[in-house]
Formats: structure tokens, C-alpha cells, sequence
């Protein structure tokens, strides 16, 4: 059986691996199409402020940006194919001399800690809410966190970010959205110290609230179906038969049994975290991956583009790798899936 597994688990791997492929392809022929680039602006603006020759222009940008204008596409696809296999994504058009892995460097701790943050708090509360639901449905309680749930499912997070900014920052004047802006204060410095981490926190207070309204309905939605689901399985009309009590059925049998397909959802939302969102990041102006990310596309730093859509792609694929894996190991359904297939 082990032997069939770890077949299923190459294979899962392998797939993880060309998919990585295709969209680092499909990225770096599809942002090309983009209209415009820093590359040919800056040749452009060189010819008519110096009146230097197409080729003295180009030879400027080469040096300036590491990128040759006229290679061949198929070239520039080879050259940041094997860049890429060397952990080199090149420099930003954007900011020339800065790398795109600073850029990343730079940025995606914010996202991390924001979105992370709320993905936990929400995964928590949804939780919870979902089994309160499910135990009480049918009753107020169960009507009314159900109606709040797909109301907050439905709006799309930026919406919600935009009405917060509205009553929070400006009617009720609960958060002073100037101050607020940015990743943490001027003058702080960074570091593992409370006045550090309090002023990140309040910088990311906004970011947390919006991507957890937005993400606490879903959760608990789901949750409350798979409890419903869960509680009607033999298993537990066996365990109240056999006269065990309710915590111990709510806890051991249909508790640990409903949250199993959470945890494999859980890693994938994580892998998502990367990405953050532009929307958002840019309403409160925070300045995490998804700030840079907008900024990038806005200014068509094609090298930025790649190293973020290549980072935000290893992360979601690899948290369904991580994902599958996990959940082989709890359901050993699985295996024995994997068993049969092979």
C-alpha cells in the first residue's frame, strides 16, 4: 500500500511542477501583450530630451534595466527561464537597480502578517459560528448568522474595505485613515519590540478587519453544512444509542469528523495569502504584495509582474500539495484511492 501511495505522491508532485511551468509561461508571454513599457518610454524620452541615437538609447536601457529591447521574444523566454531556475527574476523597470526578489522581500512580509492574521481569526470564528448554527438550526440564532454569512460572502472584499474607510475613518472618525496609511509609521523602527509590533498592528487594523468580514461568512457557512452533514452520519446515531453524552458526541465524533475538509480549505486559503489583495492593500494604502502589484501593472514593470503571479503561483500550488497530503494522512480513504488507481 505505501508503494501505491508514494506513486500517487510523485505524481501529485510532478503535476505541482508543470503546472509552476505553464503559468510562469503563460505569465511571461501574457504580460508582453500589455500596452506600453518603462523600456520603451525611457528610449523614447532619451531621443527626444538628447537627441541620442535609437541604438545609444537602447544601449542605456540595457545597462539600466539588464534588459535588451531587441532579443528576440523566444530568447528573453529562455534567458528568464533560466534566470528563473537560478532564483534571479531580474530587476525592476520601475526602480532600476532594485531587484524584483527586494521587491518581494520588501513587501510580502506585510501581506503575510495582515492577511494571515485574518484568515486565522476568521477560520476560528467561522468555525464556531458553524457549529452553533448547526446545532440550533431552524432557530433564530441559526436565521439570523446564516443571513449575516451569505450577506458577507457576497460582497466582494474591496466593497467592503470602501465602507469601511466611509464610517470608520470618516463619519464615526474611529481611525485617522492618514496615519493609518502605509505598513507602519515614519520613525518607527523596525524590529521585535512592542512599539514596533503595536504600530504595525494599528497600521494593519483596516486590512485585518476588511479580509475577515469578507472571508468569516464562507467559513462558517461551510462549516454549518459540514456539521449537519456530519451529524447525520451512523456513527453518531451509534454513539447516541450507546448513551454518550453530548460534549463527548459534539467533541469526539462530530466536532473532529466536520472540521476535517476545513483544515485541507484552510492550507489551500493559505496559500492565497501571498497574493493579498490589490483592492484592498490600495484602498487603505497599505503597502503590501498587492500594493505592489498594482503599482507594477500600473507602470508595466514586466519583471515585477513575473517574480509576484510566480511567487503568488508556488504558494497556491504548493498549499494544495500540502493540502492533499495532509488530508491523505487523516482520511485514509485516500490511499486507498491512490491504491486502486494505481
Amino acid at each position: 500500500m505505501r508503494r501505491f501511495y508514494n506513486a500517487w505522491l510523485v505524481r501529485r508532485v510532478a503535476k505541482a511542477i508543470l503546472t509552476i511551468y505553464i503559468v510562469a509561461t503563460l505569465t511571461f508571454f501574457l504580460v508582453r501583450l500589455l500596452p506600453g513599457n518603462p523600456v520603451d518610454t525611457f528610449i523614447s524620452t532619451q531621443i527626444a530630451q538628447t537627441g541620442v541615437s535609437y541604438a545609444d538609447a537602447a544601449a542605456q536601457a540595457r545597462s539600466l534595466f539588464s534588459l535588451d529591447p531587441d532579443q528576440p521574444l523566444i530568447q528573453q523566454y529562455a534567458t528568464y527561464m533560466v534566470n528563473m531556475l537560478h532564483g534571479d527574476f531580474g530587476n525592476s523597470l520601475l526602480s532600476p537597480g532594485t531587484t524584483v526578489a527586494e521587491v518581494i522581500r520588501t513587501y510580502l512580509p506585510w501581506t503575510l502578517f495582515s492577511v494571515g492574521i485574518a484568515t486565522v481569526i476568521a477560520f476560528v470564528v467561522g468555525i464556531l459560528a458553524g457549529m452553533v448554527m448547526a446545532y440550533r438550526r431552524e432557530s433564530w440564532i441559526d436565521h439570523v448568522l446564516t443571513s449575516l454569512g451569505a450577506l458577507l460572502h457576497a460582497i466582494p472584499n474591496y466593497i467592503l474595505a470602501i465602507l469601511i474607510v466611509v464610517f470608520l475613518g470618516v463619519k464615526l472618525q474611529w481611525f485617522n485613515l492618514t496615519l493609518a496609511r502605509g505598513s507602519y509609521s515614519p520613525g518607527v523602527e523596525p524590529g521585535f519590540t512592542l512599539s514596533f509590533l503595536s504600530d504595525a498592528l494599528y497600521h494593519a487594523t483596516l486590512p485585518i478587519l476588511a479580509y475577515t468580514l469578507t472571508t468569516v461568512g464562507s467559513w462558517a457557512l461551510v462549516m454549518k453544512s459540514s456539521t449537519v452533514e456530519t451529524l447525520g452520519e451512523d456513527y453518531v446515531t451509534v454513539a447516541r444509542a450507546r448513551g454518550l453524552s453530548s460534549a463527548r458526541i459534539r467533541t469526539g465524533y462530530v466536532g473532529r469528523n466536520a472540521v476535517l475538509p476545513m483544515f485541507s480549505a484552510l492550507a489551500v486559503s493559505l496559500g492565497f495569502v501571498v497574493g493579498g489583495s490589490i483592492f484592498v492593500e490600495r484602498i487603505f494604502g497599505y503597502q503590501g504584495i498587492g500594493f505592489s502589484l498594482y503599482n507594477a501593472l500600473s507602470g508595466r514593470d514586466y519583471p515585477v509582474l513575473q517574480g509576484i503571479f510566480l511567487v503568488l503561483t508556488i504558494s497556491v500550488v504548493a498549499a494544495n500539495l500540502v493540502a492533499d497530503i495532509f488530508y491523505s494522512r487523516l482520511d485514509p480513504r485516500i490511499r486507498l484511492g491512490a491504491k486502486a488507481k494505481g
